[in-house]
Formats: structure tokens, C-alpha cells, sequence
């Protein structure tokens, strides 16, 4: 029920963000989600892709710091206080959320949110006994 998410540290200047995406599309890797923070110096690139060992791969042959780390799609109607929703029962049951980020499904009738945990275990427990919807990779990869 968990997702693996790809890593990257980018320099901040113009191009680093293209080279990551040429690279990826060169090796026919389709980007599923992302997520970018930046500091003054570097950014931190997080992708989720259809083909995580090949992402790696590549993006290590080609110089770019590059980790793996384990995320928990929760799918969750888009309408107000779908987000809330999920985060009033972390709350109450003491999860902690390290970082989020969402996107909605082509139907426009669900959100994903990626979240990453400091006990994803825990987090996946507790979402699944309150009737949340885990997303197992594959089918977030395959979308």
C-alpha cells in the first residue's frame, strides 16, 4: 500500500529542471506526479514515475543525486474538506506529516494526495480502519 517516490537535488539555476526532464524523456520514463521546493541554492525535485529502477538509473548515469523514499497515496473525493478529512484523523491518532502534495485524476471526481510520513506503517493502518482509500503503487504508477 505504499508508494516509492524518487528524490532529486537540482542546483538552482536555469536548465537543471529541463535536463531532468529531457533525460526522462529520452528514456521514455512517463512522469505521474511531481513536486518542487526550492531553497536559494538547490531545489529538491520529488517524482513519482512509471518505472522507478530505471529512473534511477538514468538520472544517476548522468550525475544527479538521486534517492528513493517510501510515500502514501490516500484518494479522497474532490470537494472542501477532503484534505481535512484525512488530516483530522491523523491528528487524532498522533500522525505526524512530514510533507504533502496532490493532484486530481483525470475523472475530476477524486483527489490523490502523496504524503510522506514519519511512520508510513501507522499512517496506512489508521487511514485504512476509517475507510480512507490507500492507493497501492501500481495503480498510481500505471495512471
Amino acid at each position: 500500500m505504499k508508494v516509492e517516490q524518487i528524490s532529486i537535488f537540482l542546483e538552482n539555476k536555469p536548465g537543471a529542471l529541463e535536463n531532468v526532464t529531457r533525460l526522462l524523456k529520452e528514456a521514455n520514463i512517463n512522469i505521474r506526479t511531481l513536486s518542487l521546493a526550492d531553497t536559494s541554492d538547490f531545489g529538491i525535485l520529488r517524482l513519482i514515475v512509471n518505472d522507478v529502477n530505471k529512473t534511477i538509473k538514468v538520472l544517476s548515469d548522468n550525475g544527479l543525486r538521486v534517492s528513493k523514499t517510501t510515500v502514501v497515496a490516500v484518494e479522497v473525493p474532490d470537494r472542501p474538506g477532503g484534505l481535512h478529512s484525512i488530516l483530522e484523523v491523523l491528528a487524532k491518532n498522533n500522525i505526524n506529516v512530514e510533507y504533502l502534495y496532490a493532484f486530481v485524476e483525470k475523472s475530476g471526481e477524486n483527489a490523490v494526495i502523496i504524503f510522506r510520513f514519519d511512520s508510513p506503517d501507522s499512517a496506512v493502518d489508521v487511514l485504512l480502519k476509517n475507510g480512507f482509500t490507500v492507493m497501492p503503487g501500481e495503480k498510481l504508477y500505471s495512471f
